[in-house]
């Protein structure tokens, strides 16, 4: 009987680094003075399949991964761990012996410490006991056995809520990693799951070549209407929300299996200018344009933006950094973060879009 080979990594890597941090009470307090630590273990799974998406990325591995942070005091910061999931691009040849890629991240931290006025006064990075867990890995994997692999590489990570609470002025950590990764193939324990058997099936994936892209000049309108909870800054350390809305109409051309780009128009609600603002000038009107990142059903988008009407405050520009998932070939859900001027988080934001023209 003929199997089909399942291809699948386990890894568990420490990292080692300093701090990123835009304002000055943890600093001055010297919170951030010993750096930071902490353990990955992930479960990855190799794709294979040369019909696949996956062929035109150099056969990506993708997975799920268990994060564990030390950074410093507990009491201020709490102990912040995290669920995510990882897709892993090859850069360069994957068979070679040391090899190179970038890893993007996103999942929930939790179990962090959030601020508080009387208890917890300096934390001025979490205003909630969860956030957002952003990571982006430069990694090298170099094969030293049959199964082994040692990775090292250099990463960011980040934890915001995106001003769902307040004060959120987040953590951005930079740094160093180092771990040790098994590769297997699955279907070993089928075939012979005898420990002394020399019937040994391949244990890594030897990557063929890469599929070429085909033109692809797909074009279509998208309709995106998302909404989220919003603090003031006065509201810090409360339950306090207010909402927000968001609705974009987009022109987007896709030129291939991988690289799109967009740009539209932007209608925007934010309930917390209540008490500054009557109801109707509480919306802004914005345009932008942006780049698009296919793989599988999944759209990484980045679009910069600016106001065409009063910026209610906001700053001259924004940013839009958000992932999609296409549901089918019309309907998608989509998730992201709309920015301040300079970057910083204005809120999350979540919904549903779908194409009412293609062609």
């Amino acid at each position: 009987m003929t199997y089909s080979n399942k291809f699948r990594t386990i890894e568990v890597k420490s990292n080692y680094g300093s701090y990123l941090y835009t304002g000055t009470a943890l600093s001055e307090a010297g919170f951030l003075d010993a750096g930071y630590g902490a353990i990955n273990v992930k479960i990855g799974w190799q794709s294979s399949d040369s019909e696949s998406w996956a062929s035109y990325y150099k056969y990506p591995t993708y997975g799920i991964g268990l994060y564990s942070g030390f950074l410093g005091n507990a009491q201020v910061f709490g102990n912040p761990s995290a669920i995510y999931g990882f897709v892993d691009f090859p850069i360069g040849n994957p068979n070679r012996r040391n090899t190179f890629s970038i890893e993007p991240s996103l999942g929930i931290t939790y179990n962090l410490q959030e601020y508080n006025a009387e208890e917890n006064p300096v934390n001025d990075a979490f205003g909630a006991r969860a956030a957002v867990y952003f990571g982006l890995d430069f990694g090298f994997e170099y094969r030293f056995t049959r199964e082994l692999d040692l990775t090292y590489g250099f990463d960011f990570t980040h934890f915001s809520n995106g001003s769902s609470y307040q004060p959120n002025l987040g953590l951005n950590l930079f740094g160093i990693n180092l771990g040790i990764k098994y590769n297997y193939n699955a279907v070993q324990r089928i075939v012979d799951n005898d420990p002394y058997s020399s019937n040994l099936l391949q244990a890594r994936f030897k990557s063929p070549e890469k599929r070429e892209m085909t033109k692809i000049n797909d074009d279509s309108i998208a309709l995106y209407f998302a909404g989220g909870g919003k603090q003031t800054s006065e509201d810090g350390g409360t339950d306090r929300q207010f909402g927000v809305f968001t609705g974009v109409l987009d022109y987007e051309h896709r030129f291939n299996e991988i690289h799109g780009i967009s740009a539209g128009l932007d209608f925007f609600y934010d309930n917390t200018l209540q008490e500054f603002k009557k109801a109707g000038d509480r919306t802004a009107i914005g345009i932008h344009a942006g780049y698009d990142f296919n793989f599988w059903k999944m759209v990484i988008k980045a679009q910069i933006g600016t106001y065409v009407t009063d910026d209610l405050g906001k700053g001259s520009y924004f940013m839009r950094p958000a992932i999609r998932y296409n549901i089918n070939k019309t309907l998608f859900a989509q998730f992201g973060l709309k920015t301040l001027d300079g970057g910083a988080a204005d809120y999350l934001e979540f919904g549903f879009g779908f194409k009412p023209f293609k062609w």
